[in-house]
């Protein structure tokens, strides 16, 4: 098993998934308990998490998303929406425009670093049209999609992508 430094080192956009490998049913369930196990304001865990495993249903976020090809190749997507309103309760306007899409995102992430950790890959996708997501998957006008996560292993391993140096990006006070 990895540590943390090296699940983060190996997590790269995977494109190109196996098509004769299903994720298994428990990875899944371990990736959403670790998403679950995310921090969110207040503990209120203001999202929803949509698991999508049918064709039909990926190829339509594929379509959603511009024709990103790989979210009809992935077996499964997760799908992370915000819930504003359970945010809203607690923590007013800042909580519905900003700490249900943080929770949400974060909770994406933590899915993301586990996907790795489990020996998969994924790709975050963020471009979309969140009307076609909400009509395709029937999202209550309550909750808002903000991240769509395929999931798969991976059939090739890309290449890492160059990273700003420390100095361009960290300003110490």
């Amino acid at each position: 098993m990895w540590d943390f430094f090296e699940t983060v080192r190996h997590r790269h956009s995977v494109r190109k998934y196996r098509s004769d490998m299903p994720v298994e049913r428990e990875k899944i369930h371990a990736v959403l308990e670790i998403a679950c196990a995310a921090p969110s304001a207040g503990d209120l865990q203001a999202y929803q998490i949509i698991v999508v495993t049918r064709q039909a249903e990926r190829d339509g976020l594929r379509t959603a998303a511009g024709g990103q090809a790989f979210l009809s190749e992935a077996p499964v997507c997760l799908v992370f929406c915000a819930d504003p309103e359970r945010s809203t309760a607690h923590y007013g306007e800042r909580g519905h425009s900003l700490y249900a899409i943080q929770d949400a995102t974060i909770a994406a992430a933590y899915a993301q670093l586990a996907i790795v950790a489990a020996g998969m890959g994924s790709t975050w996708v963020g471009s979309f049209d969140e009307e076609a997501v909400r009509k395709l998957l029937n999202i209550e006008q309550t909750k808002r999609p903000v991240a769509l996560l395929s999931i798969g292993y991976p059939a090739e391993v890309p290449e890492p992508t160059p990273r700003r140096h420390l100095d361009e990006v960290v300003k110490y006070r």
